[in-house]
């Protein structure tokens, strides 16, 4: 019988990139009180408490905030948000958790999409992206990164990235196709790609978190909505004047 996919299932694959990203990226995974935080590059994230203790909160906020980051919180639809708010979180976007068999999305043989496990396509400011590539270095292999290139001369157009949560379970991450590229079929290809690594690592399902503009597409790719959850952002204090 086909293993039914659960916003739960959506919820630890988030937890995992994120864990994975601050261990291999030398940042610092964190729980105290109930509470669980994972400090990556340049940002941290209180991943999926089933409830918010103020006290703990505070302590969490004291030991992962660094001058000038932002602070995201993910949530269950369920968890009561107002200790949140009442630190300066504000309400953020809705994931909408998606799930597909991987076998559904099919695989692609686009020349413009590329899976890499090193890039000198980001630079200056962006330098810092290059630095995640590493996740796809680690051996056994859990993480895969896709580019897309467009025009003679092979300019980044999109990426996208897959990561092997659980047995079973990929999370597909940070996908994007910048704007002049769109409507030419890279997404689907960056998509199509990263699933198809991953399932020739074992996984059956693809779980993600949407937001209104990729939904379609998603859809076109054979996933479906199978539930929402919330984040919450607390942004970095502005230096007094």
């Amino acid at each position: 019988m086909p293993r039914e996919i659960t916003v739960s299932d959506c919820e630890r694959a988030q937890t995992s990139w994120y864990v994975t990203i601050a261990r291999v990226l030398g940042g610092e995974v964190w729980s105290e009180g109930g509470l669980t935080w994972a400090h990556g590059v340049g940002h941290a994230d209180l991943l999926f408490p089933t409830e918010i203790e103020p006290a703990a909160l505070e302590r969490g906020l004291a030991h992962v905030r660094r001058p000038g980051e932002i602070v995201g919180a993910w949530l269950s639809l369920d968890v009561d948000p107002g200790p949140l708010a009442a630190v300066g979180f504000k309400r953020g976007w809705s994931p909408w958790w998606m799930t597909a068999a991987i076998a559904d999305v099919g695989a692609t043989h686009d020349p413009r999409v590329e899976l890499r496990e090193a890039t000198s396509d980001y630079t200056g400011e962006h330098s810092d992206y290059a630095r995640t590539l590493a996740l796809t270095r680690e051996r056994p292999r859990h993480t895969w990164y896709a580019a897309a290139y467009a025009g003679r001369r092979r300019r980044l157009a999109g990426h996208a990235w897959s990561h092997l949560a659980e047995a079973g379970i990929a999370g597909i991450f940070d996908m994007a196709v910048w704007p002049p590229f769109r409507r030419q079929g890279l997404g689907t290809a960056l998509l199509q790609a990263v699933c198809a690594a991953a399932g020739a690592a074992g996984a059956e399902h693809a779980v993600l978190n949407a937001t209104p503009e990729g939904q379609q597409l998603y859809e076109t790719c054979g996933f479906h909505q199978i539930g929402e959850g919330i984040t919450w952002w607390l942004h970095p204090e502005m230096p007094a004047r």
